[in-house]
């Protein structure tokens, strides 16, 4: 088996999510690690595992990071981490991947699919064999307990339950 880490300096997780169903707001996650384990330059049936420091949520704006670290959304203090375990790594026809795991974010566990491109495995400039993935997916927030709702004046909704996530990582193998 080949052990491969995150590389964090050369990846971002990130979700969109819509503000007033008219834009849309982005935030990312500043502090994460993840590792793979695989078959000698296989992803495939790889164990997966990842995980998040909900406090390093970012926005860009202060007070809404301080909202979504409250019991309102991830509720960082009684629930620090989110977790992913992958389950499942396999191609499609389409020369992606398809990757089916278990997400827990405060105290629920789903399986969930995000589809995967891989970008390819090569060696750096100081001699570390590094792969390539771009990571896309969707969950409804309120099916793991994020279940704060406003309504502006007229019945709309101030945060969609749809968010779409993104990652875009860059694995290390260790030596």
């Amino acid at each position: 088996m080949e052990t491969w880490n995150i590389d964090p300096m050369h990846s971002e997780v990130s979700f969109k999510v819509k503000h007033l169903v008219i834009s849309t707001v982005t935030g990312s996650f500043k502090s994460f690690s993840g590792t793979v384990e695989s078959k000698e330059n296989q992803f495939e049936a790889s164990n997966i595992n990842f995980e998040a420091d909900v406090k390093s949520i970012n926005t860009g704006v202060e007070q809404r990071d301080q909202h979504l670290r409250s019991d309102d959304f991830f509720n960082a203090e009684k629930y620090p981490k989110l977790l992913f375990k992958g389950k499942s790594f396999t191609r499609k026809p389409s020369g992606n991947y398809e990757l089916v795991g278990e997400l827990t974010i405060r105290d629920t566990t789903k399986t969930i699919l995000l589809d995967v491109e891989y970008g390819g495995t090569t060696t750096d400039l100081y001699g570390n064999i590094k792969a390539g993935f771009e990571i896309n997916g969707k969950i409804k927030r309120k099916e793991f307990g994020l279940q704060w709702d406003g309504l502006t004046e007229t019945g709309g909704v101030v945060v969609s339950d749809e968010v779409k996530l993104q990652a875009s990582l860059q694995l290390q193998k260790v030596a």
